[in-house]
């Protein structure tokens, strides 16, 4: 497991706490369970979250679980990021971020977020945010095991924002990160999250 952990710090309403997690080849789910309740506070009155699960099957083909990989250090400086971002544009109390790593079958758990705030707008607004950045930005790649077979999944967002998340990194990262851009361009895999969140009405 590989976590980044910030925090607690007051703001005079809520204690800020900020927590991002890769967790390497775990099968359960008391983890991410853990976070939702992690992210209470007696001071805000709203908690916004997100689940990304596995899906039993992709245009007619049944699936068997999810696979992921992940750059880990630059993955790690991408999830601090966005949460820093998200603070940035957002009041808001605490953030917890968690993606698997390995095998996600279905009906799991791959990737969750969790936000708390005084308001829910604003909670509501920064798990959107959060989700959508992490499946244009972090590098974390998906294969899709079939019955028949399997595949790497590709995401355009992430190639077409690939050049923005070198920018700030070591020329080791950017070095480390271009081969496993590489390896991960032959297999036809880029980031791995493929979910999506409904915009609100």
């Amino acid at each position: 497991m590989f976590d980044s952990h910030s925090g607690p710090r007051s703001d005079g309403r809520c204690s800020q706490v900020t927590k991002t997690t890769l967790l390497d080849q775990v099968r359960n789910q008391s983890s991410m369970s853990n976070m939702k309740m992690d992210s209470k506070s007696p001071s805000c009155g709203a908690i916004a979250t997100f689940s990304g699960t596995t899906r039993d099957t992709f245009q007619g083909k049944e699936v068997l679980e999810l696979r992921y990989e992940a750059y880990v250090p630059m993955a790690i400086r991408c999830l601090e990021s966005i949460c820093s971002s998200a603070r940035s544009s957002w009041s808001l109390n605490s953030i917890a971020v968690a993606h698997r790593l390995g095998s996600v079958p279905v009906g799991e758990t791959s990737v969750f977020v969790a936000i708390s705030s005084v308001h829910r707008s604003d909670a509501l607004d920064a798990c959107k945010f959060v989700i959508d950045e992490i499946k244009a930005t972090v590098p974390i790649w998906k294969k899709e095991v079939y019955t028949n077979g399997e595949v790497w999944k590709e995401n355009s967002e992430f190639l077409e924002r690939r050049m923005d998340l070198a920018e700030g990194s070591t020329l080791q990262e950017v070095e480390d990160f271009s081969k496993l851009e590489q390896t991960a361009h032959k297999r036809k895999a880029c980031c791995g999250v493929k979910v999506k969140v409904a915009d609100k009405d």
